[in-house]
């Protein structure tokens, strides 16, 4: 018997949690693109490994940071490989996965369902399948109407092909809040432009602002049947929204470089356009390299705080920086419980949210004192607002991208895998979390 069992010890199969299978589906997805990119059908100029990987992990994680310039780098074949990774790392690996599943009539085990439902951070398995449809259908339509507007407004320009053609990359692009472009400058030729200022906008808000929002506004009637994580996304993106384009418009309003040499109509559509793309997208309007040092803290904070949940963004997510800031004021207050449009929030939710923001500001630590250790000639504003871009997976540069060095260049990596998969995903596909029973007694600590 004691035999039998230490066979049965030694050929028990290794199985992958579902952190640990989403975190390599990623990686996968970040080697085949890396892969596809350096052949030579897919590059007009000759790029090397390291900058293919930088690009493929800035597609997947869909932040935006480029090494290369993509619109004179890559063919016709390297841009569609970087919509396509850009497409499936916005929506997610799982999501994609299960559709082609869907589509042939397959059931879904609940082990695929566990692995959709950690992709989309959803609380339960209940309805995991319904989202990804709904996702998908969402997705498209917003697409395809954005894609239509943007057409009618660039083919005139560049002739029916390339109108289109670069219709659908910036719509992809803008809405799963890639922030990759076709033209060096970003949007900054289209800065007073209102057509392409709303348009990208509304779909840098749509996907910014997470799937379970969306269909929650597509399922209820009125706002009394919006779920508290809908209600406070909904008025939480507005008021930073608000903010932001006021205090852009405010610190860069006699900046000469920026808004200062634009007339009045253009000076507030690039403060809007400014303030809103910050926070998950990464596509510019105005020159980024002469921003003021206020304007570069601001944009470094929005970055770090990030889209809302189940969303095409990263950073520590706008509801997790809701529940600190109220659990803040409640502490202030003296009162015993968190309270959130008149809704009490569970510690345990209040433990997640100040876990996330703690792992994410270590990891932006370390990687700012390896790249202020190796970056000697650049300001630390400016590779401090490279590291929080790419945790944030939000893709703004201060123009540091094409000059970091190698040991950068896979620290930035990292950090753009990180911030797509979240703190708590990379934390569990390490170690599972487990319960203890142990109750200890009380202990004081001095603190503050």
């Amino acid at each position: 018997m004691l035999v039998n069992k230490s066979r049965q010890f030694l050929y028990q199969p290794f199985t992958l949690k579902p952190p640990q299978i989403l975190a390599l589906l990623f990686l996968i997805l970040i080697i085949v693109g890396a892969v596809l990119l350096k052949l030579p059908i897919a590059h007009e100029k000759t790029i090397s490994w390291i900058d293919a990987f930088f690009i493929a992990t800035s597609a997947s994680t869909v932040t935006g940071l480029v090494t290369v310039d993509p619109g004179t780098t890559f063919t016709l074949f390297g841009e569609i490989v970087i919509l396509f990774l850009i497409q499936v790392g916005g929506l997610g690996v799982m999501s994609f996965a299960s559709l082609i599943v869907i589509m042939l009539g397959k059931k879904i085990s609940i082990k695929q369902r566990m692995l959709m439902q950690e992709a989309l951070n959803q609380p339960s398995l209940g309805g995991v399948i319904r989202l990804v449809r709904n996702l998908f259908l969402f997705s498209i339509s917003i697409q395809i109407i954005a894609i239509s507007v943007l057409s009618i407004r660039w083919v005139p320009d560049m002739g029916l092909s390339k109108g289109i053609y670069y219709s659908v990359f910036h719509v992809i692009s803008a809405y799963n809040n890639a922030g990759f472009s076709l033209w060096s400058d970003g949007l900054i030729r289209y800065v007073g432009d209102p057509t392409v200022n709303l348009v990208i906008t509304w779909l840098i808000i749509t996907g910014g602002i997470g799937f379970t929002v969306l269909i929650d506004l597509w399922v209820s009637k009125t706002w009394k049947e919006l779920t508290l994580h809908s209600k406070v996304m909904i008025i939480s993106t507005f008021v930073i929204n608000i903010l932001a384009i006021l205090l852009v418009y405010l610190f860069e309003f006699n900046n000469p470089k920026t808004l200062g040499m634009l007339s009045g109509g253009e000076k507030l559509w690039a403060a809007y356009f400014q303030g809103i793309s910050p926070r998950t997208a990464g596509f510019n309007s105005i020159d980024m390299t002469a921003i003021q040092p206020d304007t570069a803290l601001l944009m470094t904070l929005l970055m770090f705080v990030g889209a809302g949940s189940a969303s095409t963004g990263g950073g520590i997510k706008l509801t997790t920086f809701v529940v600190i800031l109220f659990t803040v004021l409640t502490f202030i207050k003296g009162k015993d419980e968190t309270v959130v449009l008149k809704r009490t929030i569970r510690n345990a939710i209040i433990f997640r949210a100040l876990a996330i923001t703690m792992i994410s500001l270590m990891v932006v630590f370390i990687a700012l004192f390896i790249l202020t250790y190796v970056q000697k000639g650049d300001s630390f504003m400016v590779i401090l607002f490279e590291v929080v871009s790419a945790f944030g997976t939000v893709g703004l540069s201060m123009g540091l991208s094409p000059h970091l060095m190698l040991i950068s260049k896979i620290v930035i990596m990292a950090v753009m895998i990180f911030g797509k998969l979240g703190p708590l995903t990379l934390l569990f596909s390490l170690a599972a979390p487990k319960k203890d029973n142990i109750r200890y007694p009380d202990g004081e600590v001095l603190t503050g």
